[in-house]
């Protein structure tokens, strides 16, 4: 069903409340543009414009579920406020992590794996252990070299050292920028399955 241009937010959003999925589809599709303009002024560290679009849409689609039009606000006013809410609170989720190291999950150097214990054979109580434990750092070096650039490798190497963005920077010839998103892309290239 199609809905006329001349129909209210308001009228719309009362069809999609009685379980009008394309109701709910169609308020959506108005205020996508709106979505881009309140994200537009803002920057998420780790993220890109694409990113902060999608908060927003979650905003609005808060604001599609939870409006309330027993209240003294038009939906227009109620959505952009919820766009705005959820963007700003994704900026300052990224930025309180946005230092923090690749990802916790992500151990490099857990007890059962430190590369120190391993050149010097400490904690491991037979050959065969050893040698298996140096297959494993042979096959995480080698998973390593496949799925990172030249670049990425070498901002992990300093990255893993406990050099901050602005060192990196400066020893790679990159923007600070530019080395938050070579980290973003090697968080997401370890991550992610095969």
């Amino acid at each position: 069903m199609a809905f006329p241009d001349t129909m209210t937010d308001e009228e719309l959003w009362m069809a999609a409340h009685r379980g009008d999925t394309t109701a709910e589809e169609e308020l959506i599709r108005r205020y996508t543009v709106t979505v881009r303009i309140c994200a537009r002024p803002y920057f998420l560290a780790g993220g890109d414009s694409e990113d902060l679009i999608q908060e927003g849409m979650f905003g609005l689609l808060y604001a599609v579920r939870n409006f309330d039009p027993g209240r003294d606000v038009s939906f227009k006013t109620y959505a952009e406020k919820c766009v705005t809410s959820k963007l700003v609170t994704a900026i300052r989720t990224a930025s309180r992590f946005k230092h923090r190291p690749l990802n916790d999950s992500i151990s490099f150097e857990s007890p059962e794996f430190d590369e120190r214990q391993i050149l010097s054979g400490s904690n491991l109580r037979d050959p065969e252990e050893l040698v298996i434990t140096r297959e494993l750092t042979d096959e995480l070096h080698s998973s390593l070299n496949e799925k990172l650039s030249r670049l990425e490798k070498t901002i992990l190497d300093y990255y893993l050292e406990g050099l901050s963005y602005t060192d990196i920077a400066a020893k790679t010839g990159r923007s600070v920028k530019s080395v938050d998103n070579a980290v973003q892309r090697i968080r997401h290239k370890l991550t992610r399955p095969k």
